[in-house]
């Protein structure tokens, strides 16, 4: 796939808001931020706009989007934040530049669509970090942010679950919020799953609906199918009226039963203070043993010096 540069001190980072609406001020920190990490930031015209449960209207938020893929001087696009709206413009935005000059488009949750739309053309995107999000996540996820848009790419190790499926694979990554991948079921820019790993989180679900999302999974012979699964925070899931009777690693384990590759809960990628950045599209390879989880994304890396100089 297509892989953007990686970000030079003095490039220019553009914010947009193609999902959920935000309030004056709830970029500050993000500006701030950005700016200490020798970035330019150019703010998209609506971002607080507001119409109903979106960050303005279609029109306005695809615009916004549009600017910044046209705009040369930006090299990568920050989303604020997430919530709902990006599947009503996917198809406003004409994505056809970036084919000739990529851009990192960098978001999570909502912003899945996006993700599966730059893989349709081949080009890698970023999970991780929204700028609404920089004031409420661990020094340590944005550190990871800061650290992937510049070309510094570590591995990623956690502690294994008694829920792991032991293993070892490789393959380009693939996924993002779970209900998101759902959705786009049919779609003309859906994932191509077939020997990818694939990367899952989400928030505030119920139980019945993750079993619902996964057992489609299985069925359309997605799950069978993919190198490996890596489970990232599913957050705040609950009950609906009945009470579901398994957890949300027996709804997943059950869905991938008669499947032979590692299967890896627990990731700190998602709708938590610590939310590691993922590359999407980037080959990675997957450890998951006894004693630790080793993610690691094989891309070609830039050494801390060749940033700080």
């Amino acid at each position: 796939m297509i892989r953007p540069d990686f970000l030079q001190k003095g490039d220019t980072i553009a914010i947009v808001c193609p999902s959920g609406p935000i309030k004056e001020g709830s970029l500050d920190f993000a500006i701030e931020t950005l700016n200490s990490w020798g970035l330019q930031v150019k703010i998209g015209k609506n971002v607080f706009n507001r119409y109903g449960v979106f960050a303005g209207t279609d029109e306005e938020r695809a615009a916004d989007f549009q600017e910044a893929i046209d705009d040369k001087e930006v090299k990568a696009i920050l989303c604020a934040r997430g919530g709902y709206g990006a599947i009503r413009i996917i198809n406003r935005i004409d994505f056809s530049s970036l084919i000739f000059n990529p851009k990192w488009i960098i978001g999570f949750s909502d912003i899945t669509v996006f993700h599966s739309r730059m893989s349709s053309l081949d080009i890698q995107s970023i999970h991780g970090v929204m700028a609404k999000g920089f004031g409420n996540v661990t020094s340590k996820s944005l550190q990871s942010l800061h650290d992937v848009l510049f070309g510094v790419i570590h591995n990623i190790q956690i502690a294994t679950s008694k829920f792991n499926h032991l293993g070892k694979c490789k393959g380009q990554l693939v996924g993002g919020n779970l209900s998101m991948l759902y959705s786009m079921r049919g779609v003309d820019f859906e994932y191509d799953y077939n020997d990818k790993i694939l990367f899952i989180e989400d928030l505030n679900e119920y139980f019945y609906h993750i079993d619902r999302i996964m057992q489609n999974l299985k069925h359309s012979g997605i799950l069978q199918n993919i190198a490996g699964l890596v489970v990232g925070t599913m957050s705040g899931m609950r009950n609906g009226t009945d009470e579901y009777s398994g957890s949300i690693e027996e709804i997943i384990l059950d869905a991938v039963d008669d499947c032979t590759y590692p299967v890896v809960f627990n990731f700190p990628s998602g709708h938590e203070d610590l939310n590691q950045t993922l590359i999407i599209g980037a080959e990675y390879s997957l450890t998951c043993s006894n004693d630790i989880v080793d993610f690691s994304c094989m891309t070609n890396k830039r050494k801390r010096k060749e940033i700080l100089s």
